[in-house]
């Protein structure tokens, strides 16, 4: 991971991880919390890949574990963070752009859903039961619902700044130059027009050149026009 990644990936993870256990925790919400770490690991991993994902999802979930006031083993978030961040770095399409906003929100379903499912499972391996009190089946429709609801207020916003720091220019991307990389979040911001500024450039240089062509047109009749009287009067 380069210097830019790391950096804004860790003041993310941080602010996301003070917001979740000050704010977020307190709550007292009917079921799950809302999960402002998990979304931030989904948006990180939607724009670096599976790696940076795997291990921006490790670290964030190690901060968890250890952040107060954990009541489970250490290490079990930080597993459940690293698949989903492995994972959703897989749903990263291969252009780097997402057509509309269906590809994030259905990935952060999945995550909700997923990591939920996986914490459950860890937490039954290592003899927790606090899920079968509250209920999986209201966990996982919670945990949905308030992920998906936080989702469009952090997630096109995290992206595009990861994507930013992307196009910094001593950014260089693997087996490419710099410069190469293109907005994985404009899908979502733009609400899915496609539309790139290389296509209204090429556009505005056909118009001018249409233009000139043109002046270029009626300068010459006008000559030729000039000519003909002259001639004329000769």
């Amino acid at each position: 991971m380069r210097f830019n990644r790391i950096l804004l990936s860790a003041t993310l993870v941080v602010v996301a991880l003070v917001v979740q256990v000050t704010v977020l925790g307190r709550l007292q919400l009917p079921g799950a919390v809302p999960d402002l770490l998990l979304l931030t690991v989904v948006a990180l991993a939607l724009v670096y890949g599976p790696v940076s994902g795997a291990l921006i999802g490790f670290t964030a979930g190690l901060l968890a574990d250890l952040a107060p006031p954990a009541d489970h083993a250490a290490g079990r978030y930080a597993l459940v963070l690293c698949v989903i961040g492995y994972v959703t770095g897989l749903a990263r399409p291969d252009n780097g752009r997402f057509r509309s906003a269906w590809g994030p929100m259905l990935t952060v379903v999945a995550a909700a859903i997923g990591s939920t499912l996986l914490y459950a499972g860890v937490g039954a391996l290592v003899g927790d039961t606090a899920a079968r009190h509250v209920g999986l089946t209201g966990l996982l429709f919670t945990a949905t619902l308030y992920d998906l609801l936080l989702a469009p207020f952090t997630v096109p916003f995290i992206m595009a700044l990861a994507r930013r720091a992307e196009n910094d220019p001593m950014a260089v991307e693997a087996g490419g130059g710099p410069g190469q990389s293109t907005d994985v979040s404009s899908g979502w911001l733009a609400g899915g027009t496609g539309l790139r500024i290389g296509s209204q450039r090429g556009g505005l240089r056909l118009k001018t050149a249409r233009v000139r062509a043109n002046r270029a047109g009626r300068i010459k009749g006008v000559k030729a026009v000039k000519g003909v009287k002259s001639v004329k009067k000769l």
